[in-house]
């Protein structure tokens, strides 16, 4: 294998967040505990330095760009799902400054462990050998096994830290698991090439292959059958923690997922069709059923999880039969990350001075102590339930038309009433905000927060408002990366 500069340019913003995850941990090593802000800003800048980076590399590569030996891939996937994860990252680490102040959570740590975390992601994303694919896999989730276990004063976070260590170790053996049985058959690991031998091979082999493989794909969707961790983990977690589990890494899965299925596997496209009905409708049945009887916040929006990864399922198994399928997809989980990020962050703003405010009791008349916060979450809500003009509204319907034109009307008719059952605990939360008198114990707490917070929340609230009154733009982004 040989290098030259351009391996090492299409790889640039994975090399420049390595570097200065290194060099940031080396000069907080130094830094007395009143210049640890210091830190936080250096993990900002570098996560809009490779946003930058990443941003001059689209359009360069018209065609699927091979680095490393064919390891490595740079295309318009890859770049607009890696400006995604930088931009939820760096919106994540900005809403968790201040909780993780008043929890006195090591705040050096924290964001060095996400900014390794981040840097998984990307690789994750461009990886192109199941090899690769592995590796950013353990490095995306190895820091956030820690990250969940940091609030030491909690006991509900260690034990989810707990549980989420140990499935996620299960899942990485099924995964690492279904890989070597696809090395077995194909006598090689990278995608296009145990793509083009699998179209010849589809014996019991390959299907039992693609059964682990998936399961360790699911598992990091939190998809039915393997969404057991996801409201112990979002509920335990430090709230900053969950809003940073349930962004950016959604959007890494579902790159990956989508160049194994559509790049590795399409010889066995029947049959993971097949698999990902059953799993996107058990997830939105699943999701939206639980989450109906969820009275704490976090739980009922780890369960509103499940139901949305179904729906972004839909549009990968429409795929290989509409022209929609994929980039609705993308769209879908775009927009499912930006107002999931709005909503954690919301409830990371309630909870001041050490008391976690994630009960729905906690919500009531929360127009009466904060009209704005009430207006940005019944924003953010409206968007998740798919009320129009929201952008949640035209990434369901993107979805719908998709199914639709792949000729599984019977799946979109689902698909519309599981949404229906949701919008029941969406609209329940803001009737609590509006109609609802405050509890006592709260009623008179000013609800305090920084110009810097409100502005990020603000901006959070508000884009999703825009990109559904002009949501043209957004959609044809996603449809370009998928292309």
């Amino acid at each position: 294998m040989s290098f030259d500069l351009s391996q090492f340019t299409a790889a640039l913003p994975e090399i420049f967040i390595l570097s200065m995850a290194c060099i940031i941990l080396m000069i907080d090593a130094f830094l007395s505990v009143r210049f640890r802000t210091v830190t936080f800003l250096l993990v900002l800048a570098t996560l809009a330095s490779a946003f930058i980076l990443t941003l001059c590399q689209f359009g360069a590569y018209s065609t699927l760009a091979m680095r490393f030996g064919g390891h490595y891939v740079v295309d318009d996937l890859a770049v607009i799902s890696k400006l995604f994860v930088y931009m939820f990252a760096f919106f994540a680490f900005v809403y968790a400054r201040e909780y993780i102040e008043a929890r006195k959570i090591p705040a050096s740590e924290y964001y060095l462990l996400g900014l390794f975390s981040v840097l998984g992601m990307s690789i994750m994303i461009s990886a192109y050998s199941f090899l690769t694919i592995y590796l950013g896999l353990e490095l995306l989730s190895l820091p956030l096994y820690a990250m969940v276990a940091m609030n030491r004063k909690s006991s509900h976070a260690t034990e989810a830290a707990m549980k989420y260590f140990v499935l996620g170790a299960l899942a990485s053996g099924m995964l690492l698991y279904g890989i070597s049985i696809l090395y077995g058959v194909t006598g090689n690991i990278q995608l296009n090439t145990v793509g083009e031998v699998l179209k010849s091979h589809q014996e019991f082999v390959s299907v039992a292959a693609l059964i682990f493989v998936m399961a360790g794909l699911i598992f990091k969707f939190g998809a039915v059958p393997f969404h057991m961790w996801v409201p112990d983990v979002y509920q335990g977690a430090a709230t900053p923690t969950t809003l940073f589990i349930a962004s950016a890494p959604k959007v890494a899965a579902f790159a990956i997922t989508l160049r194994i299925l559509v790049q590795a596997m399409p010889g066995l496209e029947t049959y993971w069709v097949q698999m990902l009905i059953v799993i996107s409708v058990l997830s939105m049945l699943t999701g939206n059923l639980l989450a109906i009887a969820q009275t704490n916040i976090k739980r009922m929006l780890a369960y509103s999880s499940i139901a949305h990864i179904g729906y972004t399922l839909l549009g990968i198994l429409a795929g290989p039969n509409s022209s929609l399928g994929y980039s609705a997809a993308m769209f879908y989980i775009a927009t499912y990350v930006l107002v999931a990020a709005g909503a954690f962050a919301i409830i990371t703003i309630m909870s001041r001075d050490g008391v976690e405010l994630d009960k729905l009791d906690d919500y009531r008349g929360l127009n009466a102590r904060n009209p704005w916060l009430a207006f940005m979450m019944m924003l953010l809500l409206f968007s998740m339930a798919g009320v129009p003009p929201m952008v949640g509204f035209f990434a369901k319907l993107g979805l719908l038309e998709a199914l639709v034109e792949a000729k599984l009307v019977w799946l979109a008719v689902l698909a519309l009433i599981f949404a229906l059952i949701g919008v029941y605990y969406y609209l329940r939360v803001v009737m609590l905000m509006y109609f609802e008198e405050p509890v006592e114990a709260v009623a008179n707490t000013p609800i305090v927060v920084s110009s810097s917070m409100m502005a990020a929340i603000s901006l959070n609230g508000v884009a999703a408002l825009l990109l559904g009154l002009l949501p043209s733009f957004f959609i044809d982004i996603c449809r370009i990366s998928v292309s």
